[in-house]
């Protein structure tokens, strides 16, 4: 197997337990030899013979014996291994840029909100996150490595060192600056977290109860990589329920819930509303706003009309660009360097990124934002105040069935829409659009819109639709599948079983 095998955009992801979904291809020996490489390929672009290198994990059952492996590769290509332990994924890049003495780059071993028995790699130096074509580079060295059927020789032990300390040292003094309240800003504040049984129950202890707040009906904090709670999503149902019901039964002020390495999170209001997709954006955009005036908030492809009306009401732009957070943090640096302001990158996951925090995507520092409002006496319902909620949301997925080429596919299919909506009475095609087929529908006839993408890891097309009045998604789906319902290379089951209903 080519490790490229095992790229997922810009980390690496893999089956590293025995499960009934297929065989191990993330193993002790990947991990070793694709950290191996991560350190040749470093080496040559920093133009020097030794790097150091972190390595933190999340709490699957796998993370432990990868962080090892990685080690040993590290250790291998000669350069000295740390070993940081149970961290989050933010943390690991803020290795790269915190403390006195900054790693030259950092691994961390996890596979985010994905199944225990999955576990993967994201890397880390000190402008940010590696990119797509970065991570090729590397898993074309680490098959190189692989080829030469080098024995790995560990030449030193990974030496512990603790980060976390310094990380939340960080974040308690965003808070304590941003509210200006002096060393409790929290005081008087009850704030619940669900981490999932993932890596981020360290906010608890380490964050709020320092800064004064009350955590009582804080639940699955403990590490536990069988998550046997539920899946550690803020997008998940069950997840978003379960912090619904812990922030409403403790009548708590705020409610958080982080995924597995805390790099997205949500919130929950006292009255039970949920801040996620559209909702968290608002906010996040409102304080984005409140400091620079003007400034672009940059989002993927899925958002709504009544997010980008919000936007324009407080005075921002709105630049709907394309799925994926790293495609979203991209666009709003290169906005930057053109001269354009733009402080947000935000996916509708719950990825997020501030210009003033590395254009990091940190869930923890996301609620970070959200906390000094509140230091601040702010109440947070009032930041999505205006904000117009759609009346229908759906989202179905177009399994592909065998093709001879997966993006070609796609690309024929989205051209055959892109040409035939216009005759449907009451389509246009959204003029400014960076991804897929975006359709509005005017009021007779759906009064909303659908976008119809190729997903960017899986064989599948994903349909988006919005409405603003009851029935009108019903409207939009049963169009589009008089339109496309002789597409034979797509699984129409689920347009056909949503236009019965």
């Amino acid at each position: 197997m080519s490790y490229s095998e095992l790229q997922n955009g810009s980390d690496i992801r893999g089956i590293a337990m025995e499960n009934e979904t297929g065989a191990v291809n993330l193993t002790d020996k990947a991990a070793c030899d694709i950290a191996a490489a991560f350190v040749k390929w470093m080496k040559e672009k920093l133009h020097r013979d030794n790097v150091r290198i972190a390595i933190g994990r999340d709490s699957r059952l796998t993370g432990e014996s990868l962080l090892n492996a990685a080690a040993k590769g590290v250790s291998t290509e000669g350069s000295k291994a740390y070993d940081l332990g149970l961290a989050s994924t933010p943390a690991m890049f803020m290795t790269t840029v915190l403390g006195d003495d900054p790693f030259d780059g950092s691994i961390m071993i996890t596979a985010s909100h994905l199944p225990w028995y999955r576990n993967g790699m994201k890397f880390f130096i000190s402008r940010g996150g590696l990119e797509k074509d970065e991570i090729k580079e590397i898993t074309a060295i680490a098959d190189s490595l692989a080829s030469e059927g080098r024995e790995a020789k560990q030449t030193s032990s990974p030496e512990k060192v603790s980060f976390m300390d310094t990380y939340t040292e960080y974040l308690r003094n965003k808070i304590i600056t941003g509210a200006g309240r002096g060393d409790k800003p929290l005081s008087g504040l009850h704030i619940v977290v669900d981490a999932g049984n993932g890596a981020g129950g360290f906010f608890v202890k380490d964050v709020l109860q320092k800064l004064g707040a009350d955590t009582a009906g804080s639940q699955f904090l403990d590490p536990d990589g069988h998550f046997p709670n539920h899946i550690p999503n803020p997008e998940n149902k069950e997840a978003a329920e379960a912090i619904k019901d812990a922030t409403m039964n403790s009548n708590a002020d705020l409610g958080i819930i982080f995924d597995t390495d805390v790099d997205r999170a949500g919130a929950v209001l006292p009255g039970g509303k949920t801040l996620t997709r559209n909702d968290l954006i608002a906010a996040l955009a409102t304080i984005a706003l409140n400091s620079n005036p003007g400034t672009t908030i940059v989002t993927d492809s899925v958002t709504s009309d009544g997010l980008a009306q919000f936007i324009a009401s407080k005075g921002g732009v709105h630049k709907r660009f394309k799925r994926g957070y790293r495609n979203v943090i991209d666009e709003a640096i290169r906005l930057n360097s053109s001269g354009i302001d733009s402080q947000l990158a935000i996916e509708t996951s719950g990825h997020g990124a501030f210009k003033e925090n590395y254009f990091l995507d940190d869930g923890a520092y996301l609620m970070v934002k959200l906390l000094i409002e509140m230091g601040k006496g702010n109440n947070i319902s009032s930041l999505i105040e205006g904000l117009k909620e759609p009346a229908e949301s759906v989202e179905l997925r177009f399994h592909v069935g065998e093709v001879s080429d997966l993006q070609a596919n796609g690309d024929r299919i989205l051209k055959y829409l892109e040409d035939n909506a216009g005759s449907v009475e009451g389509w246009t095609i959204e003029k400014e659009n960076y991804e897929g087929v975006r359709v509005n529908c005017d009021a007779s006839h759906g009064n909303g819109w659908l976008l119809l993408r190729k997903s960017l890891h899986e064989p599948i097309m994903p349909l988006n639709i919005e409405s603003d009045s009851k029935g009108g998604a019903l409207l939009i789906a049963k169009a589009l599948y008089k339109l496309i319902e002789n597409e034979k290379t797509l699984d129409l089951t689920p347009i056909r079983e949503f236009c019965k209903e």
